[in-house]
């Protein structure tokens, strides 16, 4: 049975440019299937993700200011000022979907939100691997600054050039699709290499006996995490990192397909696999924030990396906190007699 023909598209008038810097067409001129996503973005969900991520910037610059983690704030002020930008950009899509202006401050500030995220969430977990047992990791903490993070750069490099290339040619250019792909691929490697460092030191860490060690040391020392602290520290920044996961698989499968695929002009995607994901991992980040945890700054702890290289092999040897997660080891098997 042959399946029915699909239906003919709208009629476009003569001599109107579609998309690109020189695009003149508007909704007044030409039907709004002939637009990049062949849509008009929903006016309330952008209201919406603007309202919210105006809310994200002054909790996060709030809890910033009172633990004193000008680190993590900067990333995640960054990050949440690109997302109310890029969505203002959908809302003057929603006017024209075709101002191409618009499409560009949109694509380039929803996609680069999340790298400023990643970038928090790692520098956080080397502070977290140099305040608990920096001697149950099996990598140096700067290994996410000189390693991670330029990996994570390059990626954002690779996507922003790809779709530079890809959006001046109406999103035909060969090159400049799989530059994107190249890079948002990059991209989720590396988050899936830092996922895996995570779930090692963190499965070394809870088998080492260091947990009762935190438990002992918070005993009359309320400044320090708690137990119930820490398990909302690691348990929301993992979420966060495996929405952003999610948000990034999802982008790399849309960009297989280019500006003419399916997947972009999926409204109700976008809104859910990358608008509510990237958002929900947003406010993941004030739960698990790292203030929770840690008396010091980030820029206190950025100084003790950089100075400590000569006291790298003291790191992998038996220090103080070793000792006590031995002595921990111990009580516990003379008690079990």
């Amino acid at each position: 049975m042959s399946s029915s023909p699909a239906p003919p598209r709208p009629y476009l008038p003569p001599n109107m440019v579609i998309f690109g810097p020189k695009a003149n067409c508007t909704l007044e001129l030409c039907p709004v299937e002939y637009s990049v996503y062949g849509y008009r973005p929903s006016l309330a969900a952008n209201i919406a993700f603007i309202a919210l991520y105006s809310l994200a910037i002054g909790i996060h610059t709030f809890l910033g200011v009172r633990w004193r983690q000008w680190w993590f704030m900067g990333c995640m002020l960054a990050g949440a000022i690109n997302a109310v930008l890029g969505y203002a950009g959908r809302l003057l899509m929603y006017k024209n979907p075709f101002n191409f202006v618009a499409f560009m401050i949109q694509i380039i500030c929803v996609t680069t939100g999340p790298v400023y995220y990643c970038a928090a969430i790692y520098i956080t977990f080397a502070m977290s691997i140099k305040q608990f047992s920096p001697e149950l990791s099996r990598f140096d903490p700067k290994f996410f600054y000189y390693i991670i993070i330029p990996c994570d750069i390059v990626s954002l490099v690779l996507q922003a050039a790809g779709g530079g290339l890809s959006t001046k040619s109406s999103g035909q250019s060969k090159i400049g699709i799989d530059l994107a792909i190249s890079g948002m691929a990059f991209q989720v490697i590396t988050i899936v290499v830092f996922c895996g460092f995570v779930a090692d030191f963190l499965i070394r860490y809870f088998r080492s006996g260091a947990w009762e060690q935190e438990k002992y040391q918070t005993q009359g020392h309320p400044s320090r995490a708690t137990p119930k602290r820490l398990g909302l520290f690691f348990g929301f920044m993992g979420l966060a990192v495996l929405l952003i996961l999610a948000r990034c698989t999802f982008r790399l499968v849309e960009l297989r397909e280019g500006y003419g695929g399916k997947l972009v002009k999926d409204e109700t995607l976008f809104i859910w696999l990358e608008g509510f994901m990237i958002l929900l991992s947003v406010y993941c980040l004030m739960v698990g924030h790292p203030g929770l945890v840690f008396q010091r700054s980030h820029r206190a702890h950025l100084q003790d990396l950089s100075t400590d290289t000569s006291n790298d092999e003291g790191l992998r040897g038996k220090t103080p906190r070793a000792t006590t997660v031995q002595s921990l080891r111990a009580e516990k098997r003379t008690s079990n007699r």
